[in-house]
């Protein structure tokens, strides 16, 4: 690719992501609304808005935040469409509020500071692929919120490819249906996404590392648990008490400390807690599961299936609510019936001139649940590293190599002879 398209696609990455990430789209797991954050709406109407603007066909942000565009096929190519997806929302784990992404250019190494939080830093030991970008352009937010790469990298990559396909008509490409999605941090992400408007196949790009394709995913479950337990005046309680929040602890005690999340890593699962809260009469809190086996999450809700019995008896006039949801499958077990979707990934991959790193996520993606409702869908990377954090980074040549897969991997499918 010449230089004078390079530098179309830097400039139009770095533009959008740094417009996209001021506005604040953090999900709310608590709201009943779709999306949960207003900020989700401000970017979606925003995002349609690009969309028309660039000129592709019937863009849309729908009653439930989902924006949707088609751009149409190349001439005579006659390949079945493909979607390209990324989320709005940004992860509750930190405040999206008030970003203010700080650009470390031409990037020696050795640790990074925060203007606004002197006490942080990020060093290169912490996250090792910096060491990549020596003399590159490294995107921080200012120390006091994550940067929102995850996903919104995702989100500038995609619209710079479909503003580079509207520049240069000669670069191939099949119909690309376009669709960014709300509230995927907290597990929403397709719950009401309208799939007749997708393509036949699907890439998320919502990972990390330049190069990963991720066609492997957790299963996943969520355990949501409340105690009801009888107040009585401290002095006068014995035989009387049932202090929820104290049984509580201790039925959290007995969660096997080796299988959270600070004691595993690769393939091993784990169970991790979340949302503790409560008094002497009532308390509340989630545990989730996750394993790339399912047999695995399942001996783990049969544990505490077993041990919220024990409680009860142990405690008499004790009530616990259990309640569980199975939450995403493992996209493997569908992907391995499409192996041409991922193939022609790792080829694009190959083309730009990395290499394909082929890994299992540890965690979830759009794409895991698109899986089962008919879209073949494994995740690209984005190019972030350290998301729900306020030490989250991108790289700008990273985010410029995402947008180059998006195109090779469109001309791939031009040429493709795979049917509907």
């Amino acid at each position: 690719m010449d230089k004078e398209r390079m530098e179309f696609i830097r400039d139009e990455v770095l533009k959008r992501f740094l417009n996209y990430v001021k506005q604040d789209t953090t999900a709310v797991e608590e709201s009943a609304k779709t999306p949960s954050s207003p900020g989700q709406v401000i970017l979606a109407d925003q995002l349609a808005r690009e969309l028309k603007e660039l000129g592709l066909m019937n863009p849309e942000c729908d009653e439930n935040g989902y924006v949707y565009a088609t751009l149409p096929a190349s001439e005579n190519v006659q390949s079945p469409p493909v979607t390209f997806c990324a989320h709005m929302d940004t992860s509750p784990s930190e405040s999206g509020n008030d970003v203010k992404p700080v650009l470390h250019k031409d990037y020696q190494g050795g640790p990074i500071s925060f203007p606004d939080n002197p006490e942080l830093m990020l060093t290169p030991s912490e996250s090792p692929p910096l060491s990549v970008y020596k003399g590159d352009t490294v995107i921080t937010a200012s120390g006091k919120t994550l940067l929102g790469a995850d996903d919104k990298a995702g989100i500038a990559e995609i619209m710079a490819a479909l503003a580079y396909f509207m520049r240069y008509k000669d670069a191939l490409h099949p119909e690309l249906r376009i669709v960014f999605t709300p509230d995927e941090e907290i597990g929403r992400g397709t719950d009401k996404i309208t799939l007749e408007k997708l393509g036949r196949y699907g890439y998320t790009l919502d990972g990390s590392m330049a190069g990963e394709i991720e066609d492997e995913c957790f299963d996943a479950w969520k355990a949501e648990f409340e105690f009801m337990g009888r107040n009585v005046h401290p002095g006068f309680a014995k035989g009387k008490m049932l202090n929820a929040a104290e049984i509580a602890a201790r039925f959290i005690s007995q969660i096997p400390e080796q299988e959270t999340p600070a004691h595993t890593e690769k393939r091993e699962g784990f169970y991790h807690l979340s949302g503790l809260r409560g008094d002497e009469n009532r308390a509340c809190f989630s545990l989730i599961m996750r394993d790339f086996d399912v047999e695995q999450n399942q001996q783990r809700l049969e544990y505490l299936e077993a041990l919220n019995a024990a409680f009860e008896k142990r405690y008499p006039g004790l009530k616990i609510r259990m309640k569980t949801t199975h939450q995403y499958q493992n996209m493997r077990r569908i992907l391995d019936q499409y192996p041409q979707v991922t193939a022609l990934a790792e080829q694009a991959v190959k083309n730009i001139g990395l290499t394909p790193l082929k890994a299992a996520i540890r965690g979830g993606t759009d794409g895991a649940r698109l899986c089962y409702k008919g879209v073949p869908t494994p995740n690209l990377f984005a190019g972030g590293h350290l998301f729900h954090s306020k030490k989250e980074w991108v790289a700008l040549t990273a985010m410029t190599q995402a947008v180059l897969v998006v195109i090779e991997l469109s001309r791939l499918w031009a040429q493709s002879e795979l049917s509907e």
